[in-house]
């Protein structure tokens, strides 16, 4: 009687990281965090400009008071300019993701699909050929073989 041995929990470990799916995750979270700097530049460099024409160049200075004074460190503020920096941020990067990586590859892919796609129809016709061909030879050798008994 033998006992099947479970895997050590170091060789679990090992496979977990090991898998495609959690080295993919690792690069895409190290990607985010560079990528991160150059939309925060963005943000900062033009976002914040460009509403400052409108009012303040900081989005934090935004905010409300809940409570009747709001100097110093008085009373209660709602920062809202800092969630619309927060929310111009996300929309900012994932436009760039959307418009500079996701399109792209899912342009790229979907072309070699269709040209997949095209080699194993091409591939289907000349099967297709190849065997109609065979069937019209196999059926003038029987036409002959028939006609070649029909003399003797």
């Amino acid at each position: 009687m033998t006992k099947n041995k479970e895997p050590s929990v170091w060789e679990g470990f090992k496979a977990f990281l090991m898998r495609g799916n959690v080295v993919d995750l690792a690069v895409a979270v190290v990607i985010g965090a560079a990528f991160t700097n150059i939309v925060n530049a963005v943000v900062k460099g033009i976002i914040n400009p460009v509403v400052g024409a409108i009012g303040t160049k900081n989005l934090d200075r935004y905010s409300s008071c809940l409570s009747t004074t709001c100097e110093g460190d008085q009373g209660i503020r709602i920062l809202w300019g800092s969630v619309l920096g927060a929310t111009l941020s996300f929309v900012i990067t994932a436009a760039v993701v959307y418009f500079l990586m996701v399109l792209p590859m899912a342009k790229y892919l979907a072309r070699l699909e269709a040209r997949r796609r095209a080699k194993e129809g091409t591939r289907e016709i000349i099967e297709v050929t190849e065997l109609e061909v065979l069937k019209e030879i196999r059926d003038e050798l029987v036409a002959q073989r028939g006609a070649g008994h029909d003399r003797l």
